[in-house]
């Protein structure tokens, strides 16, 4: 019977243990440091730098940084490079005056981190793969990785803390992935980022990507880093769906639409609802293409 009792214990000491080490590896450290340092990066032609910059800052009410030419990659290039921000959301533009080194260009977002070292650990714990090491920039340190389902957004650290404001509404990164890496994906960002799952609908209605005899599925996450759209799809997608990368809350979708047009921006999408939203997708000059959206009255 003691033999017995005193394996019973040595049973529920390990499983303890193990059990200490699995939550241990799982509890990713919170590396973000707010989603009003998160931009989405858009390249276009340096002719069309400061049509760009022009059009977004007047369709959203915002102001560009001082535009400087540098060099942000780890390799020999040299590009325009400025902030644009708004009270919904922010954009890194940059106008390449070299061919763009492979392969900075399909990376999404830059995501303001804490700590890199820190970041790029619990980015490989999460499934993540870090297709480019973390290299020196003229402010600080970049990084870029790539998610289960081919999503690549960058993480850059800076040697002097920023001090931005925070946003009227938070945008939203819009992530397309297929059914079959959809849920790793989830899995891995969610970790990461020590985010949440607002909702899973696996019957979103269509019209939202473009189709609106069918349903797809549309998974909403919320995180330090702000908002994210995960749409799961087959890839049949009409134009310009799949290419806006991010979604921006504005106060009236109307409004907002007029000022873009004005502004030299092109209405791809007419607005329309769903989900409690008025929609529409626009397009700024140089080809950048962005969702819009408005609270239904």
């Amino acid at each position: 019977m003691v033999r017995f009792r005193s394996l019973i214990a040595a049973v529920a000491i390990a499983t303890l243990a193990a059990n200490s080490v699995a939550g241990a590896r799982d509890a990713a450290p919170l590396v973000g440091v707010g989603s009003q340092y998160d931009t989405t990066h858009v390249y276009v032609a340096p002719d069309d730098v400061d049509k760009f910059a022009a059009s977004f800052a007047a369709t959203f009410g915002g102001q560009s940084t001082k535009q400087v030419v540098v060099t942000v990659t780890p390799t020999p290039s040299s590009t325009t490079s400025q902030l644009i921000q708004t009270p919904v959301g922010t954009v890194s533009l940059f106008g390449f005056k070299t061919p763009i080194p492979y392969p900075f260009g399909a990376e999404r977002t830059g995501y303001l981190v804490a700590d890199m070292d820190a970041a790029i650990e619990a980015a490989r714990a999460a499934g993540a793969d870090v297709i480019v090491e973390p290299f020196p920039d003229p402010i600080g340190r970049d990084a870029v990785i790539q998610w289960p389902g081919g999503v690549n957004m960058q993480l850059y650290w800076h040697t002097t803390k920023p001090n931005y404001a925070a946003f009227q509404t938070v945008p939203e990164n819009r992530v397309y992935v297929s059914p079959e890496r959809a849920d790793a994906f989830v899995r891995s960002f969610v970790r990461f980022s020590r985010g949440k799952i607002v909702s899973d609908n696996g019957r979103a209605p269509g019209v939202e990507i473009g189709r609106a005899d069918g349903t797809y599925r549309r998974i909403r996450i919320e995180s330090v880093f702000g908002k994210m759209t995960v749409l799961v799809t087959d890839g049949h997608l009409p134009y310009p769906y799949g290419h806006e990368m991010t979604g921006y809350e504005v106060p009236n979708l109307a409004e907002t639409l007029g000022k873009a047009k004005a502004a030299g921006a092109t209405v791809l999408v007419d607005a329309f609802n769903s989900d409690h939203r008025d929609i529409a997708l626009v397009q700024f000059p140089g080809g950048y293409v962005a969702e819009l959206h408005a609270a239904s009255k």
